[in-house]
């Protein structure tokens, strides 16, 4: 995929999405070695075990993407990969950034997941009643149905039920495993 949207950027070199989507592609390859073939939330992830070089070239890609003065999806998923990997130079998440950057991806693509991943961003910026509120404002109905929502209010309340229904909604093994661990440990 990565080398498919690099082809495509080198096809369409004025079109900043296009630069974005390689360098949202870098930055996750940069971090791939880290889950060691199984779930691993980023959080957890060691950043000393990510790819330098690969972040780097995320970097300059992102910044190709944004010479062009316009923002788009890709750009910002880009950006939020990047403070993500910027943790590897400073040792920290700036998750006030994080904040920001999904308020922004929301007000752009308010997606499901955008709204759920910015509910747990201001849960870790602001405090867990913080993203607990932005969880409850989303009206979309599949957000019952929808395995990250569960998992975000899981972790934003520590209940057993949101646990529990997270699990109950989660297809993949692994996930289900540290989901299932992480509720054992309450």
């Amino acid at each position: 995929a990565r080398y498919l949207a690099l082809v495509l950027a080198s096809l369409l070199p004025d079109e900043p999405e296009v630069w974005g989507l390689p360098a949202l592609l870098t930055f996750a390859g940069a971090r791939a070695s880290a889950r060691g073939g199984t779930y691993l939330p980023l959080a957890d992830q060691d950043p000393a075990t990510w790819d330098a070089a690969m972040i780097a070239e995320g970097e300059a890609l992102l910044r190709r993407a944004a010479a062009a003065g316009t923002i788009g999806r890709f750009q910002l998923e880009a950006a939020i990969s990047s403070v993500h990997c910027d943790r590897a130079r400073t040792g920290t998440t700036d998750w006030a950034a994080l904040t920001r950057l999904y308020r922004a991806l929301v007000r752009l693509t308010p997606t499901l997941g955008a709204r759920t991943a910015l509910a747990a961003a201001v849960g870790r910026a602001e405090g867990p009643s913080a993203g607990l509120a932005v969880l409850d404002a989303i009206d979309d109905p599949a957000a019952g149905r929808f395995q990250p929502a569960w998992a975000t209010r899981a972790e934003l309340t520590r209940d057993p039920a949101a646990y529990a229904k997270a699990i109950s909604l989660t297809t993949d093994p692994a996930v289900r495993r540290w989901l299932t661990a992480r509720a054992e440990r309450l």
